[in-house]
């Protein structure tokens, strides 16, 4: 699945929870998100591991949210995700001897790491509730 597929699939789940009464069950979220209850099951242990969503097990457990959707960034559902890679870009060789290949990836180092700061910031300023409020 891809990186930006899973998001969209974590923000529908998010938004479900939040508009349900009691906790919902691997199953339940799998159903209205058209995918596996094992898939939900590892995308909500890392969402778990990150304070988004807590879960209980046995008759009525489930998961639930534990933040406002106000409160919780795309930035921390990104780090529960795993931090995915960006960008499939990177250098030939880790050490070259040619000096413009060290050159070349000095500078494709420190364009990737702008890159990523900036997309850092602009995922930790926004939330999931600012997400459905332009929806």
């Amino acid at each position: 699945m891809r990186q930006d597929q899973r998001l969209s699939r974590v923000l529908h789940a998010l938004l479900h929870l939040d508009e349900m009464k009691s906790s919902a069950t691997s199953d339940q979220i799998a159903g209205m998100l058209q995918t596996n209850p094992a898939v939900v099951r590892r995308t909500m242990a890392g969402l778990r591991d990150a304070g988004i969503v807590a879960s209980s097990k046995g008759h009525g457990g489930g998961w639930l949210l534990t933040k406002k959707l106000g409160d919780i960034t795309l930035f921390e559902i990104y780090e529960a995700l795993g931090s995915p890679q960006l960008f499939a870009i990177g250098n030939d060789e880790d050490e070259p001897t040619c000096a413009m290949a060290k050159a070349a990836n000095t500078a494709t180092n420190d364009a990737l790491k702008v890159a990523r700061q900036e997309f850092q910031r602009s995922l930790e300023q926004t939330t999931v509730a600012q997400l459905v409020d332009r929806h």
